[in-house]
């Protein structure tokens, strides 16, 4: 298996892999609708796709410049489910000969999956493409126990960023320049109202997270609370 099937444009415009296009090992299951069906609560066995699986994806992968739709690196797009499926990097009869979990486990420099600078994805993060994968890599979601009256930095916020955010915005060099890895990093962002304005895609700021994935809106109504209540340490 060749890891230059997951190369990334890095920042300032090196890029050091050739162009492929890869087909599918094995015909993936329909891509699904668009707005996959809902379950009414998550099972806590089961890893669905857009509460888990997209963020990993968006915030380490699906870049500007990497495999957004637009960009499309190599010809893998990592930014929606139909593009995953499309893209032949997975391998749902054994997800550790995927593509994608060969490149994001990889232990050489210079073939791992997001290249440095970046961070690595984490254990928790890869055990989730896996099982996901292993489960039938299912376009499915589920309704996630959020309760805005919970919105506590620790009990909250801090989780969101780390699922939804950290991918981006750490590392060596973050998206934008702009870290959010910590509480104090994530209250600066807070206080100058760049976070809020992000996440709720309000006009004037960049919507986040990349690919146009707009976070639940419980979560932003967490954030928000947070952010009103003096975005305390909490």
């Amino acid at each position: 298996m060749k890891k230059t099937v997951f190369g990334f444009l890095l920042l300032g415009g090196l890029s050091f892999l050739s162009s492929c296009r890869h087909q599918p090992e094995n015909p993936p299951p329909p891509p699904g609708p668009t707005n996959p069906p809902v379950s009414n609560a998550c099972h806590p066995d089961t890893v669905y796709f857009v509460n888990t699986i997209l963020p990993i994806l968006s915030s380490n992968c699906a870049l500007s410049g990497c495999h957004d739709a637009n960009t499309m690196q190599d010809g893998i797009n990592l930014s929606s489910y139909a593009g995953i499926m499309s893209s032949g990097v997975i391998k749902i009869s054994d997800p550790w000969d995927s593509d994608l979990l060969k490149a994001v486990t990889d232990n050489d420099p210079n073939d791992i999956m997001p290249p440095p600078p970046a961070n690595p994805l984490t254990p928790q993060q890869i055990n989730a493409l896996y099982t996901w994968m292993s489960q039938g890599a299912q376009n499915n979601a589920c309704q996630s126990a959020c309760d805005t009256t919970v919105f506590t930095f620790s009990g909250a916020v801090s989780p969101i960023i780390q699922s939804r955010c950290e991918g981006c915005h750490s590392g060596g060099n973050p998206q934008g320049g702009i870290l959010l890895t910590n509480y104090d990093q994530i209250k600066v962002q807070a206080l100058n109202g760049k976070l809020f304005g992000t996440v709720s895609h309000a006009n004037g700021f960049v919507p986040m997270p990349f690919g146009g994935n707009k976070i639940p809106d419980c979560e932003i109504t967490q954030i928000k609370k947070w952010i009103d209540n003096g975005a305390l340490n909490n």
